[in-house]
């Protein structure tokens, strides 16, 4: 018996989910296999399979796969549902509590950034983005961190497909400038939005990483601009990415 033939059936598909969710780019099922060692014609008809029940999408030149919406959810979900949730929610509520503003725990969607968890600030004057709000990736804090976490390629490649709809006078609106912008926060290891999604709104954020030190969510804060600046914000650095290095060590460890 091979080694291939050793694999349970119900585990190959979650093998290759578990070999797409370690790499930093989309692969194709050759590719998938050289982590796996099934027969050709298997690990095609299961990707094709994942494919189909909408857990992996393709890419536009039709070989590359990467994890769709519903397998993300289910990563997600997984993470909702075990103690990490509370550990997390916890270190956003001391995070809070420390700043003063309302903290976000952010990820990536197909659609923008997707608000996973939330704590707000105790005053009465705040700016309200629920848990599963969506916001966009070029004007948003937590959507900068996410976009300068990836190579320069990649960042010009994901920023080129995105439509720069202006929200505010401050909004970039050519890929040029928000690139110049993305290099600059992959240098100095945070995002900022100084009215860029929302006018009177002012937020930054930080990556938070897995074991392999790869990108898995943005922590951020955010205030109204007549109480919270830029300059204050930068202030607290410190205490963001102590809470940043918290919520990887408790999703992650």
């Amino acid at each position: 018996m091979t080694d291939s033939q050793r694999i349970p059936t119900n585990l190959r598909t979650l093998l290759i989910l578990e070999a797409l969710g370690k790499s930093d780019d989309p692969m194709t099922p050759t590719q998938i296999n050289e982590h796996i060692g099934l027969p050709k014609q298997t690990v095609h008809r299961l990707c094709t399979t994942l494919e189909e029940e909408g857990f992996l999408t393709r890419e536009a030149d039709g070989k590359h796969l990467r994890p769709s919406r519903r397998a993300r959810q289910m990563g997600f979900g997984l993470l909702h549902a075990s103690h990490h949730h509370i550990v997390r929610h916890q270190v956003l509520a001391d995070l809070a509590a420390s700043v003063g503003e309302t903290v976000n725990f952010v990820v990536p969607e197909d659609t923008g950034m997707h608000y996973l968890d939330r704590v707000d600030t105790g005053w009465p004057f705040r700016i309200q983005l629920p848990v599963g709000s969506n916001v966009p990736f070029h004007c948003t804090a937590s959507g900068k961190a996410f976009m300068a976490s990836l190579s320069p390629s990649q960042r010009a490649n994901f920023v080129s497909g995105l439509n720069l709809k202006s929200l505010t006078e401050r909004t970039h609106r050519s890929a040029e400038t928000l690139l110049e912008d993305l290099k600059s926060c992959a240098k100095r290891g945070y995002a900022l939005d100084d009215q860029e999604f929302m006018e009177g709104m002012v937020a930054i954020a930080v990556p938070v990483i897995d074991a392999s030190g790869r990108y898995a969510g943005s922590i951020a804060f955010h205030g109204p601009s007549q109480r919270l600046d830029v300059d204050t914000a930068v202030a607290r650095l410190p205490e963001l990415k102590s809470a940043a290095k918290k919520l990887s060590d408790a999703m992650f460890s």
